[in-house]
């Protein structure tokens, strides 16, 4: 599998915390979503590693075809 699997036609919105380091599911098979759970695991695929810059709610790609991971960009509107 090199081609991830929608998790959701839209974006996750999540509270993360300053400094605080987190793991975007790239794959869409986790359980966790939008975060990983080694799901990806003989995908072929990785997970995104991203620092949260300030407190705030995020906008986590659900459907896993953003140009800017780990963030929406609104690909989903054109699924």
């Amino acid at each position: 599998m090199s081609e991830p699997t929608v998790a959701q036609k839209a974006p996750f919105p999540v509270t993360v915390e300053a400094g605080k380091t987190y793991f975007w599911c790239a794959c869409g098979l986790s359980k966790a979503q939008p975060y990983c759970d080694g799901s990806h695991k003989g995908t072929g695929l990785t997970p995104v590693k991203f620092n949260a810059e300030s407190d705030n709610t995020a906008y986590l790609c659900g459907c896993k075809a953003t140009k800017n991971a780990p963030f929406c960009d609104g690909s989903h509107s054109r699924l």
